[in-house]
């Protein structure tokens, strides 16, 4: 039955599908999608008109809005929606990436819906998730990231293809941070503990706060503490891989945290805040470590030699494929189509 459903995944359409850099939604939503296609699934992938799948592909937006200011957000996001629900009735499921939005359409078509929160921006979106609680079907990232007010059909974590992570276990003398350039991930705080223990740092990521971005970390760059922008595929492997650790000092509950098993699957631990999901993710001694402040993350830091860098490879081998994602996610749809049988 599975490999003869037809899926609609919608996308956002804040960057391509997959993104080129920065665009974790998309780039789960692409690993969802390609994964479920060579399981034989038919899958329409609704994102912008720059995007790449191996399905096929339903698009009206040129490009993310975030690729290109001349798009206006909101047109081309009822635009996006409107064509995922005009075609709604080709779909045995459709599959929403695209957060709270698609949901207000959910009871306009009798074809069932299954919806990956990837996160909640605000407290205020949850209203929506909660009119439509019991009607469409929540998937959460990780148990860290649950509503109470919420019911769940499953946590499913995030996968990765992981054959494009080259294992290194040669690792060099620098550490690294590869995330937002906002207070959310801590920037600030991974330049103070690479500081203090006198490693040279590479940050990697968007500048998604730039008043923060100049208060908190230009003033320090120098030869030791160098920002390189937000890196593709090939140098994030490459950065990430040579890598002594991945500095994740967060200051929020992080939903997941795509770049923690990247890290991970090239080899290299990962010394984070224990928030949000990390304690679901880092096993402190095997794979990394969780310090509670910057002074315990200075002494994780000299503590790195006695992590085996095979056991963070074995971590994402074991619990956060992409195909480990996929066969989760086929889970659930086969538990949905049960109960909404449908002509």
């Amino acid at each position: 039955m599975l490999a003869a459903m037809k899926v609609g995944m919608i996308a956002p359409i804040a960057w391509s599908t997959p993104p080129s850099h920065y665009g974790p939604w998309e780039r789960v939503t692409s690993l969802i999608t390609e994964g479920l296609v060579k399981k034989g699934v038919e899958v329409t992938l609704f994102a912008t008109a720059n995007s790449h799948t191996a399905g096929k592909l339903h698009a009206v937006c040129p490009r993310g809005y975030e690729e290109d200011p001349e798009i206006d957000p909101k047109v081309y996001e009822y635009l996006h929606l409107s064509e995922v629900f005009e075609h709604a009735h080709q779909f045995d499921l459709l599959h929403n990436n695209f957060d709270f939005m698609p949901l207000a359409f959910s009871r306009l078509v009798s074809t069932p819906m299954v919806t990956t929160i990837h996160g909640f921006s605000s407290p205020k979106i949850l209203a929506v998730y909660e009119k439509y609680n019991g009607h469409c079907h929540y998937v959460s990232i990780s148990d860290a990231d649950r509503a109470s007010t919420l019911d769940y059909i499953a946590t499913i974590y995030h996968g990765i293809d992981i054959e494009n992570f080259v294992f290194n276990d040669k690792p060099e003398d620098y550490l690294v941070f590869f995330g937002r350039i906002h207070h959310d991930k801590g920037a600030r705080e991974a330049i103070e503990i690479a500081r203090r223990c006198k490693k040279p740092l590479v940050l990697a990521g968007i500048i998604q706060d730039e008043a923060y971005y100049r208060t908190h970390v230009e003033p320090h760059l120098n030869d030791e503490i160098r920002y390189i922008g937000s890196v593709g595929p090939e140098k994030r492997n490459e950065i990430l891989g040579k890598a002594l650790a991945l500095l994740h000092p967060i200051n929020f509950d992080e939903p997941f945290g795509l770049s923690v098993i990247e890290a991970m699957a090239c080899g290299t631990p990962v010394i984070a805040f224990p928030k949000g999901s990390m304690p679901e993710i880092i096993e402190p001694g095997k794979n990394g470590f969780l310090p509670g402040t910057i002074d315990e993350a200075v002494a994780a830091v000299k503590q790195l030699s006695t992590l085996s860098r095979q056991a963070c490879r074995q971590t994402v081998e074991e619990r956060f494929t992409q195909d480990r994602m996929v066969e989760n996610y086929l889970s659930v749809y086969e538990k949905i189509l049960r109960k909404h049988k449908r002509p």
